[in-house]
């Protein structure tokens, strides 16, 4: 009988496990190929899910030096006056990506907004409330978590919002 491979967990995967939170473990081949843009929506493809349904997570820096963790559909952009507004905030910009790892824990394109070094605040967009699933990073390139918005909201305190840029 052959052995099952066998996902290494990893910090978002413990701690959703530790407080109990179902969700679904799911691996993707990744490769030097895979854009830098619009990498969310090749993970989608790669898994055969809705890129709607699939959520990347953003770091944001406060004026403060405070940070507020966004997470959006993989297609969508993040609307930084709308987020800082939903956060309170009198603007927020991007984390330089070599901030990142330091900060959080994760590298780029594996960021979760599970499992963080810190909880930080977190926005939702709202638009994960038309699904009964979905998809975010894992908390590494190659794994990304299956499980209900209502889980994640209610894990990570996070506040749902209208954060993304209008098309």
């Amino acid at each position: 009988m052959a052995r099952r491979e066998r996902t290494q967990k990893t910090n978002a995967m413990r701690e959703l496990e530790r407080a109990g939170v179902p969700f679904v473990a799911m691996e993707y081949a990744t490769d030097d190929e895979s854009p830098s843009s619009g990498y969310g929506v090749h993970v989608a493809e790669l898994l055969g899910e809705d890129p709607a349904s699939s959520f990347k997570t953003l770091v944001t820096v406060t004026p403060s030096g405070g940070h507020v963790v966004c997470c959006i559909p993989a297609a969508e952009e993040l609307d930084l006056k709308k987020a800082a507004a939903a956060a309170g905030e009198k603007s927020l910009s991007m984390m330089h990506v070599r901030d990142l790892e330091p900060t959080t824990g994760y590298v780029r394109g594996g960021c979760s907004p599970v499992g963080m070094k810190k909880a930080f605040p977190t926005l939702i967009d709202e638009t994960a409330q038309l699904f009964d699933e979905m998809s975010i990073s894992g908390g590494r390139r190659g794994l990304s978590i299956k499980l209900a918005p209502d889980d994640l909201v209610s894990f990570t305190g996070a506040t749902l919002a209208d954060i993304c840029r209008e098309a």
